[in-house]
């Protein structure tokens, strides 16, 4: 029972940057009504503006830095990380958020996740990718209790955090500008209109959640350490905290942060008995915020506060695909010349483009189409790709019945995740499924137990006794895999524009343009939902198959979250309503062609990651459309221009609507979707 007790104390510490994190959010989301999704990577930047300062006495900035002294103190240190962090908050809020506040919730996720990619790059940049140890500001100490040793330290820090938390509690409670900011929560135009400024409220809300979940990623990285992943991710099991708090109240926001803190130490030495199974000895953690958020969706999801906004924005407008054949011929023939003619390098440059433009396409279908926020795409890919390995190094199933079958295992999956969607939507699904990606990535893909660290170990593919593997003798990227791949991902594109130009299509679109208006027109929105899911994860799928021949076996961090962030961020810059869109993510993508021609040419290193991430944020704000949508919009200006139309507008108010779906809908569903 002691030792019980120990690991509840100990588990005090991640209470303490759960309970940062959270209130951060929640100060947010009441002043801005944005989920913000980089609420860690804010955090941890003046984390690691305090370890240098104590460490070298150098203040890193984004660009240069100062030196302060041969040693600064921890006091000194201490507030000039906070000041790093509240100045990071005003940037944040003036150049990210502030744009976006009236856009939809697609353009607000994916702004935050641009701004989580792009600091976490620049932290990896300025301070390296290894954990760098922070000094402690509490004394290490213990004491004896009922026979236990229980460590100070701990227990300071969860108290420093619920002070804080209580002084946040005090200032929406008592402080003009907390009510101001609780009232614009609940009618924002209503608040505008009794004089309050929801920009400065706004303003507020985003430097204080910097400082409180700066100071508690500080307080906890002094048991762990600082890494740029790990409190990246650690957004997740915060949101859990934030859901269980009904997105609202300080005091459940303590209560959560508490309990899940505490439970999570306990689940870590219970998993270390003999009698625990070994399969769920690794990566368990992690399940119990996606639990926390299923449950708490489903029981409260449709009673879960909603804050009111000034949304006027309408999402990217989508064009109904059609198959030209003289340009889909020039595209397929200059893909086979480039294959034939790229050395090793860049063929498998290309090559990796092609698949990512696959699992690009799985984006579009779901969130282009069907408008559902779905972050957990790589799962599905990860899913297939480990299932590949399991059937081909046990079972020796042939190519291409491989690829189908898991394909289906991952579009089984889909479903099975699309099940919340029935509820909730928004923000709120993307929450569950970066939670469920999580959970996949750390429980599946990085348990040892069902994942040697060595990874999975894939099977060659091979059709009719022709050898389709990637790599033989000295040559490491052959022809014969290229053109088996381009195949495969022409097949899906074809067979993802029969499904977006038919009844199917129509029917994701009118779900995407007004849920209420398709279901009382006759469509089915939960076959829908469940369709869409389905199919976005079967082409997840065979690109992670296709990903796991390339490489010869796969590991968990072939599959992690941020890797499936950052194809989201290349899927909205190429233009997330088309598959055009999914060809340019492809290209642009990492490990891609133009992603190795870079590193070729200038060594960019992670600046590459750095440069997608602001450059996510500018296009979710100035051309939501992406650069296939731009490109078609002005190719439709100069026909009309060309045609001698001369009311054809400009090319940026271009709109394309979609033919009427079948089956009683009437609606041009596409026009201002």
């Amino acid at each position: 029972m002691t030792t019980y007790l120990e690991f509840a104390v100990l588990g005090l510490g991640l209470a303490a940057v759960y309970i940062g994190l959270a209130t951060g959010l929640l100060l947010v989301y009441r002043a801005t009504g944005i989920i913000n999704f980089a609420q860690g990577a804010m955090a941890m930047w003046g984390a690691y503006v305090f370890a240098t300062l104590v460490d070298d006495g150098l203040l890193v900035l984004p660009v240069g830095s100062v030196q302060l002294g041969d040693e600064v103190g921890i006091l000194p240190a201490l507030l000039i990380g906070l000041l790093c962090a509240a100045v990071l908050g005003v940037l944040v809020h003036y150049l990210v958020f502030r744009p976006v506040r009236n856009a939809p919730v697609l353009a607000q996720v994916v702004v935050s996740i641009g701004l989580m990619i792009g600091l976490q790059a620049l932290a990896v940049i300025r301070f390296g990718p290894n954990n760098v140890k922070v000094e402690s500001l509490l004394p290490r100490e213990e004491i004896d209790v009922l026979g236990a040793s229980l460590s100070v330290r701990e227990m300071l820090m969860a108290a420093i955090m619920l002070v804080l938390a209580a002084g946040v509690w005090g200032y929406l409670r008592f402080t003009y500008s907390g009510a101001a900011t609780r009232a614009a929560s609940e009618n924002e135009r209503g608040a505008v209109l009794m004089g309050f400024d929801p920009n400065r409220l706004a303003l507020v809300a985003m430097v204080l959640g910097a400082l409180v979940s700066t100071m508690g990623v500080l307080l906890a990285s002094t048991l762990t350490g600082l890494s740029p992943a790990n409190y990246t991710v650690m957004i997740v099991p915060a949101l859990a905290v934030l859901l269980i708090a009904r997105l609202e109240s300080i005091a459940l926001v303590a209560v959560g942060g508490v309990v899940l803190g505490v439970f999570q130490s306990e689940l870590s030495l219970i998993a270390t008995k003999s009698w625990w199974p070994v399969w769920a000895k690794s990566g368990l953690e992690q399940v119990v915020p996606f639990a926390v958020i299923m449950i708490i969706l489903f029981v409260l999801g449709r009673r879960l506060p909603a804050r009111g906004s000034l949304q006027s924005v309408r999402l990217p407008d989508v064009t109904v695909p059609r198959i030209r054949p003289v340009p889909t011929l020039i595209l397929l023939g200059a893909a086979v010349f480039l294959l034939l003619a790229f050395n090793d390098t860049y063929r498998f440059a290309l090559t990796t483009s092609l698949i990512i433009a696959l699992l690009a396409l799985s984006y579009v279908l779901i969130t282009g189409y069907l408008g559902q926020i779905s972050l957990a795409q790589s799962a599905f890919a990860g899913a297939a790709g480990f299932a590949l390995a399991k059937l081909t190094g046990y079972w020796n199933m042939p190519f291409p019945l491989a690829i189908v079958l898991c394909a289906l295992a991952a579009a089984a999956l889909g479903m099975a995740v699309a099940m919340p969607a029935f509820r909730i939507r928004g923000v709120q699904l993307a929450i569950v499924t970066i939670a469920a990606a999580l959970a996949i990535e750390r429980f599946v893909f990085g348990n040892y137990s069902l994942t040697p660290p060595s990874g999975n170990p894939i099977a060659d593919p091979g059709l009719l006794g022709m050898s389709f593997a990637v790599r033989e003798g000295r040559d490491l990227a052959r022809v014969e895999f290229s053109l088996m791949v381009l195949a495969v991902v022409a097949l899906v594109i074809l067979m993802f524009i029969r499904v977006a130009r038919g009844d199917t299509g129509r029917a994701f679109l009118a779900v995407r343009a007004n849920e209420r208006a398709a279901a009382s027109a006759g469509i089915d929105v939960r076959r829908t939902k469940l369709m869409g899911f389905g199919l976005s994860a079967f082409i997840a799928g065979v690109a992670g198959c296709l990903l796991g021949y390339s490489q010869g076996q796969l590991s968990a961090e072939s599959f992690s979250v941020v890797v499936g962030l950052q194809v989201l961020a290349m899927a909205y810059l190429g233009g997330i309503t088309s598959f055009g869109g999914a060809i340019v993510a492809g290209m642009i993508g990492p490990l891609g062609l133009v992603y190795t021609a870079m590193h070729q040419w200038f060594e960019m290193g992670d600046y590459y990651a750095l440069i997608s991430g602001f450059a996510l944020i500018l296009t979710a704000i100035i051309n939501p459309a992406g650069i296939a949508g731009k490109t078609r919009e002005q190719i439709a200006w100069v026909r009309a221009r060309t045609a001698g139309r001369p009311g054809a507008g400009d090319p940026g108010t271009t709109e394309v609507a979609a033919p009427p779906p079948a089956g009683g809908v009437r609606e041009e569903v596409g026009r201002h979707v």
